[in-house]
């Protein structure tokens, strides 16, 4: 059986899951999105982690100030305390004219520049955890692949030396066919913000690479709350897979028993189509009652009906659903499909210990 490996926990709900605890210890990762995708919210609470957990964490940046960083943070209510910050600002002689060097490319200067304050700041604090944002600006420094190759290559080494986990950004600024840090990276995570014509943006992540590390592949929804980002694993069904007694549940109505041979198979879906006033709201009301008279919880997720409305009218059918939810038997949501993910649409109750039976909307 092979050892078990240290991981150094993201922090972020949901994708701790689908990397199987977090980041392999002592590795290099990479987390590439477009601007605005959320790879600082991620990163910052890569580190706040850490720090949780008594670690020491920096933050390298080389595209944000030191104030923008904690006034983001401030928006989600945390304080950076046992986080170090280093702002990483061109020298001043390299941004005056009168004392740029001619025989040599001012790039040339500031990439050996950049990378020995990167470890000077490194040295001084000795972190378990780094966070480097952006290499989008090494990468225009070195001005070649080859270079940045390079330069990121030692930086992986001098980092690697030292044991310390360390998250890379990249805003995906350079070309496409640039793939220079998923071979160097022992992992990489990439992050995607979708516009449809209709409704607000909507985000996912996948993870491309993890060396020697089982993963939750495929696409994952996720937001940005206030209070950090959430993830939203994608659901497999076999993973829910539990025994149950498969009874014959019966409704309120004698004849729609005897309709059904007895009623509908627990574990079963059922589908009632019609058109508008058939009674398929009445009908999805009916199995409601049923399951909370027996003693059972049921959850009902309506989409189409205003859920005030519907309650009026379930109420003037002899069902009280607000009594039901406030009594805990029933789940009662309203979802709104123009501001959700599929993978975000999820009700609270899918971690209750005690058996759901669904009702229809």
């Amino acid at each position: 059986m092979p050892p078990a490996v240290e991981k150094a926990n993201l922090g972020v709900e949901g994708l701790d899951d689908i990397t199987v605890g977090g980041l392999t210890r002592g590795r290099l990762f990479l987390l590439e999105g477009s601007p605005g995708t959320g790879k600082t919210t991620i990163a910052t609470q890569f580190l706040m982690s850490g720090a949780a957990a008594g670690e020491s964490a920096l933050y390298i940046t080389l595209s944000e100030t030191e104030d923008e960083l904690r006034a983001g943070a401030a928006s989600h209510g945390w304080s950076l305390e046992g986080i170090d910050i280093f702002e990483l600002v061109p020298p001043e002689s390299l941004l005056d004219e009168q004392q740029q060097q001619s025989l040599l490319y001012s790039s040339d200067l500031e990439l050996g520049e950049t990378t020995r304050r990167i470890f000077e700041a490194f040295e001084k604090t000795k972190p378990t955890r780094v966070v480097l944002d952006s290499l989008s600006e090494i990468r225009l420094l070195a001005q070649s692949s080859l270079r940045y190759r390079r330069q990121v290559l030692a930086l992986k080494h001098y980092f690697a030396r030292s044991g310390a986990t360390v998250l890379m950004l990249d805003d995906l600024s350079s070309e496409a066919s640039d793939r220079t840090m998923h071979s160097v990276a022992h992992g990489v995570i990439r992050l995607e913000e979708l516009s449809p014509e209709y409704g607000a943006e909507r985000r996912r992540l996948r993870v491309i690479k993890y060396r020697g590390q089982r993963y939750r592949g495929g696409y994952h929804d996720f937001v940005i709350d206030t209070g950090g980002v959430r993830v939203f694993p994608r659901l497999v069904s076999a993973e829910f897979r539990q025994g149950f007694d498969r009874q014959v549940l019966s409704t309120q109505s004698p004849a729609l028993n005897a309709l059904l041979g007895g009623g509908i198979d627990r574990g079963s879906s059922t589908l009632i189509i019609g058109p508008a006033g058939t009674g398929k709201s009445l009908l999805g009301l009916t199995f409601v009652a049923g399951a909370v008279a027996r003693g059972e919880r049921a959850a009902m997720f309506v989409f189409d009906e205003e859920l005030g409305l519907l309650i009026e009218r379930a109420k003037g059918l002899g069902i009280d659903l607000q009594a039901m939810a406030d009594a805990g038997d029933l789940v009662l949501q309203q979802v709104d499909a123009a501001e959700l993910t599929p993978g975000n649409c999820r009700s609270e109750s899918a971690s209750v210990s005690k058996p759901i039976v669904p009702g229809l909307s």
